[in-house]
């Protein structure tokens, strides 16, 4: 019997910063309430009735461990072009929300954020504008193979020089010529 492969819905996340949580992801990915109470809240940034829900109860604390235990490491949502990702960026930036981290992962151009929980929240775009193409690059690729977490870039660098009009082509390569570094270059979430 073969699989029925359903679409992802939503994700729910436990938090101790309902409104704040609420609030963040109204700003980072648009998302607007469609229900709230006391502990509990279901948003959505599309026709579904939520995508992103929050369970608030007292008993929640934070774990000053995090970085070492198991868990999710990030959510994606995907932009349709570049341009949309870039503008985002801006938009963002221009309110205080900065990334955590940003990497060209070939097959993908990603700005991560953390959001009050300290969960990281990728923003991306689709490097070929094409999964079927994306998937091939990534199933073939002696770059992928070579490297699957990608090259970092500093958002700041890469957004003036999109406004500034370098070609994306030309600036994937600078990217993974280190052009655009960060310096220095960050934790990616992980234990090292």
């Amino acid at each position: 019997m073969s699989v029925i492969r359903p679409a992802l819905h939503h994700v729910t996340i436990k938090t101790s910063r309902l409104d704040e949580m609420v609030a963040w992801y109204g700003k980072v990915v648009g998302c607007s309430v469609t229900f709230k109470d006391a502990n509990n809240a279901w948003t959505t940034n599309d026709g579904a009735n939520h995508r992103i829900a929050f369970l608030s109860v007292p008993a929640l604390t934070d774990d000053p461990d995090k970085l070492h235990h198991n868990g999710m490491h990030h959510s994606a949502f995907e932009y349709a072009s570049f341009d949309d990702l870039m503008s985002s960026y801006a938009r963002m930036r221009d309110d205080g929300i900065v990334p955590a981290f940003c990497l060209d992962h070939g097959m993908t151009f990603s700005i991560y954020y953390r959001d009050p929980e300290g969960n990281f929240v990728e923003l991306q775009s689709d490097s070929f504008g094409d999964w079927k193409v994306s998937t091939e690059w990534m199933s073939t690729s002696p770059d992928f193979a070579a490297n699957p977490i990608g090259y970092f870039f500093d958002a700041e660098k890469v957004y003036q020089a999109y406004k500034a009009g370098l070609e994306y082509g030309a600036m994937q390569k600078a990217i993974r010529n280190n052009e655009f570094a960060p310096a220095p270059i960050p934790n990616i979430g992980l234990p090292v």
